[in-house]
C-alpha cells in the first residue's frame, strides 16, 4: 500500500506480483475499496503485475466534495497507468469499476489489452434511482441504505451462513465518505456508454452473479451484444460481488479467458 498524487488527489494504491509481466488492474465498485479483490490476487501474482487502487471518494483516497463525472474516474485511471509507466493493461472492474474500464478502453484503446467486466453494464440504473440514492445518503447517511445495498450485493446463502463477514463488509460500506459515495452516484447516473463501447475491439469477458440484485444477469449480458469480442459467464451462488462470495469461480473464469487470449503464460 502506498499513496500517490493523481490529478491533484491523494490516491491509495497497492502493487504486487511479477514485474515485467502483463499488468492486471483491479477497479472496485461503489461503496467498496480495493480489499474486495484480496481473495483473487494470489492466483495471478506469479503471472501478472497486479495493481489495485481506491478510486476517488473511496477507501483511503481523497473524497472531494461535489458531483463526480465518470470522466473524472476514467482520467484518474489513465493517470495511474501513466504514473506507473504501464503502457498497456488488462482491466478488471466491477460495477462502476467496470464502467470506468469500458470508458478508458473506448477512449484509449491502445492502453487496454483485454477487459474483465464483473457485474456491470454500459448504463446502470435510472436518473430517478440515483437521485433518490444521493438524497438518501446526503440527508440520512449511508447506514440508512446499507441493508438494502447488502441484499443486492450478496446471495441469500451469504446472509444466512456468513453473518460475521457480512457485518465486516457492512462496515466497509458505511465508512465510505458520503461525499465520495454521493459523488460517484452522480457519475453513474449521468453515464451512458452504450454507443462508445460498440467501438471496443479488444477481447472481453463479462461475468455476473446469478443472484445479483444490482446488475442482474440479463443486464450484464447486454455487453455481449455491444462489444464485438465479448463472452459471458454466469457465476452461481453469488450476488453483485463475486470476488468476495465466489472468488475461486471468478478465478477459474478469468484463468480460462486469459488462456484463450494467450496472456500471462497460464
Amino acid at each position: 500500500m502506498r499513496f500517490i498524487d493523481l490529478n491533484h488527489l491523494t490516491v491509495n494504491i497497492a502493487t504486487e506480483g511479477t514485474h515485467g509481466a502483463p499488468t492486471l488492474v483491479f477497479i472496485n465498485s461503489l461503496g467498496t475499496d480495493f480489499r474486495i479483490w484480496d481473495e483473487v490476487l494470489p492466483a495471478f501474482a506469479s503471472h501478472f503485475y497486479l495493481v489495485r487502487y481506491d478510486k476517488r471518494g473511496h477507501g483511503l483516497s481523497d473524497a472531494p466534495a461535489g458531483e463526480y463525472r465518470l470522466q473524472d474516474h476514467i482520467s484518474d485511471l489513465h493517470a495511474l497507468l501513466a504514473k506507473l509507466n504501464v503502457r498497456q493493461a488488462i482491466l478488471c472492474g466491477v460495477s462502476v469499476g467496470g464502467m470506468i474500464a469500458q470508458g478508458l478502453c473506448a477512449q484509449h484503446p491502445d492502453r487496454v489489452l483485454a477487459l474483465v467486466l464483473c457485474d456491470t453494464a454500459a448504463k446502470i440504473g435510472t436518473i430517478e434511482l440515483w437521485n433518490e440514492r444521493i438524497d438518501g445518503v446526503t440527508h440520512a447517511g449511508i447506514a440508512s441504505i446499507a441493508d438494502n445495498i447488502l441484499q443486492r450485493w450478496f446471495s441469500s446463502d451469504f446472509h444466512q451462513q456468513r453473518a460475521v463477514e457480512l457485518s465486516g463488509w457492512r462496515n466497509m460500506l458505511t465508512r465510505t465518505p458520503v461525499t465520495g459515495y454521493a459523488g460517484t452516484c452522480a457519475a453513474i447516473r449521468d453515464a451512458d456508454l452504450t454507443e462508445s463501447v460498440r467501438t471496443i475491439t479488444c477481447p472481453a469477458l463479462a461475468v455476473c452473479g446469478d443472484q445479483d440484485g444490482a446488475t442482474p444477469p440479463d443486464v450484464v449480458r447486454t455487453l455481449v451484444d455491444l462489444i464485438p469480442d465479448c463472452r459471458f459467464k454466469l457465476i452461481k451462488g453469488a450476488g453483485h460481488l463475486p470476488s468476495i462470495e465466489q472468488p475461486e469461480v471468478l478465478i477459474n473464469c478469468m484463468t480460462s479467458f486469459f488462456k484463450e487470449i494467450n496472456v500471462g503464460g497460464l
